[in-house]
């Protein structure tokens, strides 16, 4: 990979955003390939990042066609979970053959998935810890965190120091998989339920029976990551419970997804445990019932 590396952002949603605008502000060459909205105001006014620290409009490219990929070194690939494998054959015929895929993804199993439309080798998983979201066409609103956990991979390391000399704290682990089901984890905790309420997490919190509800949702998690032979690093109750604190403001990713009317990445949240839960022998009935619940919500909208 060259220094800096080029960089391009495939589904440059609320998260896409952020990091290649963080990278961009860095002085690297960023290119987000977003709805066309977004396309119109970013090539107008540049990205509005209204984050925690700074507010200002960042000048990077943007395009609508997966083929601006093209000539990357890094490419940060953040489309909906339901669209792994199509981006992935979008983009496949014009990535260049030393570029790196980095996955910024919710779930556990899209860097597998896009492993099999890819060559594999330039495939690497990243856990994502941010709370952002569009606030408007061309306009990104940070409300904190922002750091990732890579695998390892060639490449890995030249994109994590590019990542983090632009302000993202980064750190490459051997235990993306535990960190992968930590982040599924905590979002099968909150998500559905910020979804079905319309609420903010640190609102929902205080609703009577949601902490435990929220406990079982977990206890459900980690016995069905125990039966994968998945090892969830440190206090999970506690490290979920400690969420709040860090983004009481902020809506899921579900939440905004339903409130655009659009499909929501719950198939893949609290809908992929009551899967693995089925296939293990587990029982899993509060992610069952959020589940079936967001799905409901998702019909009602369509």
């Amino acid at each position: 990979m060259t220094q800096p590396p080029k960089v391009a952002v495939m589904g440059a949603g609320a998260v896409g955003c952020y990091f290649g605008g963080m990278l961009a502000r860095a002085g690297h060459d960023v290119t987000l390939i977003a709805r066309p909205q977004h396309v119109e105001a970013i090539r107008r006014a540049g990205l509005r990042m209204e984050t925690k620290t700074f507010d200002e409009h960042v000048k990077l490219g943007a395009s609508g066609d997966a083929a601006s990929v093209q000539g990357a070194d890094l490419v940060l690939f953040c489309v909906k979970s339901n669209d792994t494998e199509e981006a992935g054959a979008q983009v496949k015929a014009h990535l260049p053959p030393g570029a790196l895929v980095l996955c910024l993804q919710n779930g556990v199993d899209n860097a597998d998935r896009l492993r099999t439309v890819l060559p594999p080798h330039q495939v690497a998983a990243a856990v994502v810890y941010v709370a952002t979201e569009m606030a408007g066409p061309g306009h990104v609103k940070h409300h904190g965190r922002g750091e990732l956990v890579i695998e390892p991979s060639r490449g890995s390391e030249a994109a994590a120091k590019a990542l983090i000399a632009a302000g993202v704290p980064t750190e490459i682990s051997g235990n993306v998989r535990g960190a992968l089901w930590l982040k599924l984890i905590i979002n099968c905790a909150y998500n559905a339920v910020s979804a079905i309420a319309r609420q903010p997490y640190g609102l929902n919190v205080q609703g009577e029976g949601i902490p435990d509800v929220m406990r079982d949702v977990v206890d459900e998690c980690l016995a069905v990551a125990k039966a994968e032979g998945v090892e969830v690093p440190g206090d999970v109750h506690a490290t979920v419970a400690k969420l709040v604190e860090s983004m009481p403001g902020q809506m899921s990713s579900t939440a905004q997804d339903l409130a655009r009317g659009r499909r929501t990445e719950i198939d893949h949240l609290n809908g992929l445990v009551v899967r693995r839960g089925e296939a293990l022998g587990i029982a899993t009935p509060a992610n069952r019932v959020l589940w079936a619940l967001v799905k409901l919500l998702e019909g009602k909208r369509a």
